[in-house]
């Protein structure tokens, strides 16, 4: 009896642990990106050492027996590269969407995507049109962005076309991967290594497309080999490893908990992200941009609840929990976010 106890106790105590260090992580990436985006103006370069970082780390581990990982092979990658571009350009729009707004601004645009997911599946998938009560959800998330685009006094055409360039290409990657990444049948570390592995292969195309190598070489050239200050190099080293702690904390979780239970997380996620960007940064909107901010936030929570209940009905707890889990898979991390963020 004592021993079913501790084995309880032990496992609630993991399981809380892997929660605390996904909400801490997902709450507090798109703030370290943006102060690492602020000090260390390369969006492309910054992404390319995250997915460094990622994939030395998952083979390292590997290696050292830590962790299992399904081996490379180019026929896997050969299936797998659709979504490793989809994916890396949401990566790049959203690491240029922080670079010229604030942090406010990115989870407005997050917050649209179960709207134009939901559209989406409607037109390209063939799925039934929203209940009446998610319909309700999306509408209050529309109309509190377009409360916060209305008094957003740092509203710049520059930010916002970066904007909505991410809401189609977030939107896009996450029907797309819906459909086909879970047909590969790799495992989690699998999908984490040929994300990041890709996407870093796929990372040079975009340096000689926006021409930032040139910056890159002007940099080094005028501080004599010395990319990195101080601030910079300790903001980038950050985002890398949080890159790396939230691929591993996000489907730790996720295995853990319920599918609910993961959404709901995700959703207090935001609000957190909201007060720590408030507490600790001076980038963040306005009074009413935050209060329209929380609007759309609460949009989300009414959406997910809808999408819960509508589903509860019609399959096992067990079925249920796959589909949401299907639906809410980004093969590297959550949210938006990079490496992340996405």
């Amino acid at each position: 009896m004592s021993s079913s106890r501790f084995d309880s106790n032990k496992q609630q105590y993991t399981t809380t642990s892997l929660v605390i260090g996904y909400a801490l992580c997902s709450s507090l990436l798109a703030v370290i990106n943006k102060f690492a985006i602020t000090y260390f103006n390369y969006p492309g370069l910054l992404t390319a050492l995250q997915y460094l970082t990622c994939t030395v780390a998952v083979y390292l581990l590997g290696k050292l027996g830590f962790l299992h990982h399904d081996p490379f092979t180019w026929e896997t990658a050969k299936k797998f590269l659709p979504a490793a571009v989809v994916f890396y350009l949401a990566i790049f729009t959203n690491t240029n969407l922080l670079r010229h707004a604030n942090v406010d601004t990115f989870i407005v645009f997050r917050s649209l995507t179960p709207l134009l997911v939901a559209i989406a599946d409607t037109a390209f998938r063939h799925q039934p049109l929203p209940s009446r009560l998610t319909f309700l959800s999306l509408v209050i998330i529309l109309a509190g962005a377009v409360g916060y685009v209305a008094t957003d006094s740092a509203f710049t055409l520059t930010a916002y076309s970066w904007a909505l360039a991410y809401l189609v290409t977030i939107t896009t990657e996450m029907v797309y991967i819906k459909h086909m990444v879970s047909n590969l049948g790799l495992n989690t570390w699998g999908y984490v290594l040929y994300n990041n592995l890709l996407s870093l292969m796929i990372a040079p195309i975009f340096w000689f497309l926006t021409g930032e190598q040139a910056e890159v070489f002007a940099v080094v050239n005028e501080n004599r080999g010395n990319l990195f200050e101080p601030v910079a190099f300790s903001a980038v080293a950050l985002s890398c490893v949080f890159g790396f702690l939230i691929s591993y904390f996000g489907f730790a979780a996720r295995n853990a908990i319920s599918a609910t239970a993961f959404t709901v997380t995700g959703v207090v996620n935001k609000f957190l992200t909201v007060v720590i960007n408030v507490l600790i940064w001076d980038k963040h909107a306005t009074p009413v941009g935050l209060l329209c901010l929380l609007v759309t936030i609460c949009g989300g929570v009414g959406y997910q609840q809808s999408v819960t209940v509508a589903k509860i009905p019609l399959d096992s707890e067990k079925d249920s929990e796959k589909g949401e889990e299907d639906e809410e898979l980004i093969p590297v991390v959550n949210s938006g976010k990079l490496a992340s963020s996405v």
